[in-house]
């Protein structure tokens, strides 16, 4: 099974409600022993580390940690420094490891972890969402729903569920459906849900080519944003989700929008040559966006849409002259478009042969780079004078001791 996601001290796991979703397969076969689920050993004491094969990535809530699933196990690591802390290398739970990548959440600090069926030796159909407790040690929910299962969602309150056409917004304290959303055909599972505040914010794609849908769930109210031409690629969030950030499948230009209205904010580029957008990831101020694609670039752009401060306003004012953005407007009418577009303050180059998700890390103006090879990238990027980052650290987390 794929892990898809996982909230903190979440509320008791009840049952007892007879209009649930959930089923509790306590005792059955899909329960596992605290000895085994607690770093159980592999099969092979001593296992070729070159071996591991990554089926998926993801950052925790506060990004200072992420978890690997391999096709050996869940793997846990902290970025700050880079170590393993949390590993499950055991075969009763073959079952959380997913062949197509759909979705891997924290663990780690957390008491409950959704997982999908799927994998090499799938226990449980794709349709249905199981509820492991880790202090417990074993399943102790179900969800069944009509379709293949392609993310889940957990917030303290909330269980999101996404499914190619549809999405199921579960309240988490006795697992009634609160919402069911349609949406365009998404098989990727795109969506979006903000981690924290106690209004939770969730992003989904709109019935209409280029169209997401926001949903204030606490005000019941829904907010439909046109924001580009063609199907949208990536969406991110920032962690209250205020803001949202937004690709197409063109890859090109990346749209930042404000939550409560639908408001465009800002419009930055990646660049001009068509690119599969992997990671939208606002900084914790939502000062900085850092978007990494196929292109092999990590690219990081200045934002606007908090209030301006005297730092932010020089910093902004250095890049743009640096790269002669701004000033190029004057003339938009007579140069291409992209030319009085804004343009990203600082890069980093990376391979093009595989995926990478970004996030910014605890120390000021870093970022982490996660990368489906394994590869861990920790980078400085100059807010002053922009360019080229610098490279700090480069490992990989599979091969550490």
């Amino acid at each position: 099974m794929a892990a898809l996601s996982a909230v903190t001290s979440p509320p008791s796991l009840s049952t007892s409600n007879p209009n649930s979703a959930i089923t509790n397969p306590s005792g059955s076969s899909d329960s596992i022993s605290s000895t085994t689920a607690k770093s159980a050993p592999d099969a092979n004491p001593n296992p070729d580390l070159h071996s591991y094969s990554l089926l998926n990535l993801s950052f925790g809530h506060d990004r200072s940690f992420f978890s690997a699933c391999t096709d050996r196990g869940l793997r846990v690591f902290s970025c700050h420094p880079l170590a393993e802390i949390y590993r499950h290398d055991c075969h009763p739970l073959a079952e959380i490891y997913s062949h197509d990548g759909r979705g891997l959440g924290s663990l780690f600090r957390c008491n409950v972890l959704a997982v999908v069926g799927g994998g090499p030796n799938p226990q449980s159909p794709p349709n249905k969402v199981k509820l492991w407790c880790d202090v417990q040690g074993r399943f102790v929910g179900e969800l069944a729903c009509r379709s293949t299962v392609l993310a889940v969602r957990l917030r303290r309150d909330l269980i999101v569920v996404v499914m190619e056409r549809k999405a199921l917004v579960f309240n988490f304290s006795d697992f009634r459906i609160l919402r069911e959303i349609e949406t365009a055909a998404n098989p990727k599972g795109i969506c979006a849900v903000s981690e924290w505040g106690w209004s939770a914010v969730l992003v989904f794609l709109g019935l209409q080519r280029g169209q997401v849908r926001v949903e204030h769930h606490a005000a019941r109210r829904t907010k439909y944003i046109e924001a580009h031409a063609s199907d949208i690629a990536c969406l991110g969030l920032t962690q209250d989700g205020r803001f949202l950030a937004t690709a197409s499948t063109k890859g090109t230009l990346v749209r930042i929008f404000r939550t409560a209205d639908g408001t465009l904010l800002q419009e930055v580029r990646r660049g001009v040559d068509r690119a599969a957008i992997h990671c939208l990831a606002f900084s914790s101020t939502a000062q900085w966006l850092a978007v990494s694609s196929d292109k092999g670039t990590v690219h990081v752009f200045s934002l606007k849409v908090n209030s301006e401060t005297p730092e932010n306003a020089k910093s902004r004012s250095v890049s743009s002259f640096a790269f002669a953005v701004t000033s190029l407007s004057i003339i938009k009418g007579v140069l291409p478009k992209h030319f009085s577009s804004e343009w990203s303050v600082a890069r980093f180059r990376l391979r093009e042969d595989s995926r990478f998700i970004v996030a910014f890390g605890h120390v000021r103006n870093t970022i982490i780079i996660l990368g489906m090879n394994g590869s861990f990238y920790r980078c400085l990027f100059d807010p002053m004078k922009g360019g080229e980052m610098t490279q700090l650290e480069h490992q990989n987390f599979l091969n550490l001791d």
